[in-house]
């Protein structure tokens, strides 16, 4: 009997906030973190008579999400109202886009493990209001409702089913995170709800067309949750067909303390929302100039800056996506670069290594840094221009992070001065020699690999600051007699 292989296919909805001082509907704020219900008007409420007003802001974040991924951006797009009972939301209605989104069909090409290149088709992506929030925690036996994000600004993108493994999908999502935040639309904070998606996932045996029945993972924010959640519902839905069940359509939630999903509710359809266009609520119609005039705001793109970068800093592919990954990192090493004067493959690996190591160790992001740019820069100058070795600087970069002390300092305070007087290096490595007959005897006997222990024995005999290259020009020389 052959074997079955099995294919997954995922799609993702992602929700992102939009980084709009007031929300969808209302002139309520956005700020995170207020009091329960201190940020909820009555247009939020849903108090009988209150009327909602677009938030023009909105519209101009969707539409250069649009022409970012390529999409065509609707002329006319129109607000429906998606109706169902949840305590939280208090309209009984959610305000969003049903039939006419104001994006639609567009792309956006992710790079896989094995460095290929795919595209994922986004279907669309649309407008609405976000819902309240539950609280349960603090609260026994009863639960509270903060209506706070209530009329939240979100744009809800709707990938096609092209992911067929949870790295497939963790990376485009990622690509989404970098977009929405090159483009300011969005601030990208998973913690804070600002970033999110639901998962949806089937499973068929490999070479067929017809697709599964799929579940809907709800709710994930963060990349970790999104890959566990996919890869455990994978499993089950498998060894529930092997087993001779069949996958329900339904909703489910993802416990990362006991990294499963269990069922929250039967999946609805679109008819069981009762979509209707919104009553309150005119189309939106967006001229041609209004788009023009948004595309020709849009930053440079983390692909396009990605390819300058390969190309103006003889950069690999690799080193360039690293550096492009975040707008601010991509600013940061440039400003770097700019400071120094060149010495671009030097910069990006003192960003990506030791810099980067070091804030994602702290937990901070890049404007919080205990190094800025400009202290960055003068270390890799002194690196750049032989004042010090790299492996000092290492240990200068620990001392800057932890002290606020200036590289030149440092270099002063500690005589950390790297040695290139030939006649300095030339004497050390005699010492050496001297003190080490055997080993030097095995080397000139064909033991070549000694030579890494006479420059570690020069290197300690000098405090490590000797130059290496000349140091190993040198040393070849002596040791050869």
């Amino acid at each position: 009997m052959p074997v079955v292989e099995w294919e997954t296919v995922i799609g993702l909805e992602i929700h992102a906030q939009l980084a709009t001082r007031s929300k969808i509907f209302s002139g309520s704020a956005t700020t995170y973190g207020a009091e329960p219900n201190t940020q909820a008007s009555l247009v939020d409420l849903g108090y009988p008579g209150m009327l909602p007003v677009l938030n023009a802001s909105a519209v101009t974040m969707a539409v250069r999400f649009g022409l970012a991924i390529g999409a065509r951006i609707a002329r006319s797009s129109v607000f429906a109202r998606k109706n169902y009972f949840y305590p939280d939301l208090p309209k009984g209605y959610q305000i969003s886009q049903y039939e006419l989104p104001i994006v639609a069909e567009g792309t956006l090409d992710v790079t896989l493990e094995d460095g290929t290149i795919k595209r994922i088709g986004i279907t669309r992506a649309h407008l609405e209001e976000d819902a309240g929030k539950s609280l349960h925690e603090g609260l026994p036996g009863v639960s509270g409702i903060d209506l706070n994000r209530a009329g939240t600004p979100l744009i809800e993108i709707v990938s096609e089913p092209d992911m067929r493994s949870a790295k497939e999908a963790i990376a485009y999502m990622k690509k989404v995170h970098t977009l929405v935040r090159y483009l300011g639309i969005c601030d990208g904070n998973m913690q804070e709800g600002s970033f999110r998606c639901d998962a949806n996932v089937s499973v068929r045996h490999k070479g067929t067309d017809k697709f599964g029945t799929r579940a809907e993972i709800k709710n994930l924010n963060s990349f970790r949750y999104v890959e566990k959640a996919i890869n455990y519902e994978v499993e089950r839905q498998i060894e529930l067909i092997i087993s001779g069940g069949k996958v329900k359509q339904e909703t489910r939630l993802y416990d990362p303390e006991k990294g499963e999903t269990r069922s929250m509710r039967s999946k609805e359809e679109a008819n069981d929302y009762r979509y209707f266009p919104d009553p309150d609520l005119l189309p939106v119609l967006v001229e041609e100039d209004f788009i023009e005039s948004i595309r020709k705001t849009l930053p440079e793109l983390p692909d396009q800056k990605a390819a300058r970068f390969a190309i103006d800093y003889s950069l690999s592919h690799y080193d360039a996506a690293v550096l492009t990954a975040s707008r601010e990192l991509s600013e940061f090493y440039e400003e770097i670069v700019r400071r120094v004067g060149g010495e671009a493959k030097l910069c990006a690996n003192w960003v990506m290594g030791d810099f980067s190591a070091f804030i994602n160790k702290a937990g901070l992001e890049i404007a919080c840094s205990n190094v800025d740019a400009a202290a960055l820069a003068s270390l890799i100058t002194r690196v750049a221009d032989k004042t010090i070795s790299g492996k000092i600087a290492k240990d200068i970069f620990e001392v800057m992070w932890n002290s606020g002390q200036s590289v030149d300092t440092i270099i002063e305070q500690r005589g950390l001065q790297q040695i290139t007087d030939t006649s300095s290096i030339e004497r050390a490595i005699d010492e050496v020699m001297i003190n080490n007959p055997d080993q030097l005897a095995d080397f000139r006997s064909g033991k070549e690999r000694l030579f890494g222990f006479f420059v570690g024995q020069v290197m300690k005999a000098t405090s490590g600051k000797a130059n290496p290259a000349q140091l190993n020009d040198l040393l070849k020389s002596k040791l050869a007699g």
